[in-house]
Parts: structure tokens; sequence; C-alpha cells
């Protein structure tokens, strides 16, 4: 997913430690057996455009929640992180076009093929 997510022209970065152009991927290599199931990426066009492909998804659940064995899909800067500072958010990267996704237990293609849907 990470690395479908990496090709899409509206995609301006996809933060996963398991892409190699990651820049803490050797260390996360070196001490995990996996990478992790979060994937959070930013898109062009800032909230308008993370909402848009949030809610054009159909499969993926809209919540704030990580726990789920469905994959959920949010937007940080209105959920997890709505009351905190304009600076703070800065401060820890999140941008007003950062989604982030927390893969569940679905088929990797049928995510792919969600989020595909909420990219077009």
């Amino acid at each position: 997913m990470a690395e479908f997510l990496d090709a899409q022209p509206n995609v301006k970065q996809v933060f996963y430690p398991g892409l190699s152009t990651h820049p803490q991927h050797d260390l996360a290599k070196a001490q995990q057996s996996g990478f992790g199931a979060i994937v959070s990426f930013e898109v062009e066009g800032g909230r308008e455009a993370a909402w848009k492909i949030i809610n054009n998804t159909e499969m993926l659940s809209i919540t704030a929640n990580l726990g789920d064995t469905r994959t959920t899909i949010t937007h940080p800067a209105t959920t997890t992180h709505g009351r905190v500072s304009d600076e703070e958010k800065a401060k820890a990267g999140v941008t007003e076009g950062l989604i982030r996704v927390a893969v569940g237990l679905e088929e990797a293609d049928d995510i792919i093929a969600d989020l595909k849907r909420g990219l077009a």
C-alpha cells in the first residue's frame, strides 16, 4: 500500500519506515521484524483534497481510532490533533494535507482499490 501511494502523482510524501526512501528505513529494519500497519501520506491541495480522498473511500472506516480490525482512515489535523495549536501541528509535521491509514485485516488489494477510488 505504501508503494502504491508513493507512486501516485497527487501524493506529496509517504511516511512509512518500510519504504527504502524513508529517512529511518535502515534503523527500523535493524530494530524491528516488520514495519507496522500505520501509513501516513500527504496530498497536494491541503484539507479540501484530503477530505475529498477520505470521503470518496467506501470500505475504509473514517475514524480517529487506531485500534480496530477494520482499516481506518483519518485526517489528523481535524481529529487527533484538532485541539493542537497550528504551531504545534507544524512542529509535529501534521499538515492539512496529511492522511493516516491504520491497516486492518482486509486484503491489501481491496485497501489499495479503495484508496485508488479515493484518489481518483
